[in-house]
């Protein structure tokens, strides 16, 4: 499931939704290039502490897949062009960020945003390793590009997509849309590799639909944090039931 009908990606394309679901993200993950031992993707059933609680440490990053409401979008709209006037706190320069411009990927941006900026181990030659390497030295919109040309992930896409618990939809538009949490550390600590201490890590979102990466602030409880950002600004603002998240966890799926 993914992007919102107000959103016009013509130019890049239209993939078919992906599907929240962990199994099929880490099965896209490892055909991607991901280590297996080394993480995997599993659901967070709610955001209170004893939920939270039964996720598998440590956690590296949050996909959550949330309903693209207009009143939303308008939020977010309305941030962005605060963020552009008034800055914010400054982002690691290292986190990668792609903007999007493909119809209904946001679910494999919210993938590469997450693997990429997580310390996970990638197998040479893989699909993973060699976008990151034709995106050194490019600009978000250069990266959206390769995105767009490349063969690396197209298929890896829709074998996720129409591997899911869902059949694949007639109607490619939908209302969803998936958004990807990770940490970093106030700059310029990994730059100069310099020792990072606990409150020096921030909560970073990166969404390909923004104008670039935001930061929501210190973060010393990572999951903890994403959980309490997700029921304030997300789930406060709407009835809607329809959310979902998703953990990546280190250490290989569980048995």
């Amino acid at each position: 499931m993914a992007e919102a009908k107000t959103h016009d990606r013509s130019a890049g394309g239209r993939w078919i939704p992906l599907e929240s679901n962990p199994e099929v993200m880490t099965q896209w993950a490892v055909k991607a290039g991901l280590v297996e031992s080394q993480a995997h993707f599993e659901d967070i059933y709610g955001l209170d502490t004893e939920l939270l609680g039964m996720v598998t440490q440590p956690v590296k990053a949050v996909i959550l897949l949330f309903p693209a409401t207009e009143a939303h979008e308008q939020r977010r709209r309305d941030e962005d062009t605060r963020i552009a006037a008034e800055g914010q706190h400054p982002i690691d320069p290292t986190v990668f960020w792609i903007k999007q411009t493909i119809s209904n990927a946001c679910g494999t941006m919210a993938l590469l945003h997450a693997l990429i900026n997580s310390d996970v181990t990638f197998a040479p030659e893989s699909p993973i390793e060699k976008f990151i390497e034709l995106c050194k030295d490019k600009t978000p919109e250069e990266r959206a590009k390769i995105l767009e040309t490349t063969p690396l992930f197209a298929n890896i896409h829709a074998d996720a997509a129409s591997g899911g618990q869902t059949a694949v939809p007639t109607d490619l538009d939908t209302d969803l849309h998936f958004t990807c949490f990770v940490q970093a550390p106030t700059p310029p600590s990994r730059e100069t590799e310099t020792p990072v201490a606990p409150e020096g890590m921030r909560l970073i979102e990166l969404d390909g639909d923004r104008a670039g990466p935001i930061d929501r602030g210190p973060t010393t409880k990572f999951l903890e944090d994403v959980a309490k950002f997700v029921r304030n600004t997300y789930v406060a603002h709407t009835a809607s039931m329809h959310f979902s998240m998703i953990a990546l966890c280190g250490g290989p799926s569980p048995e």
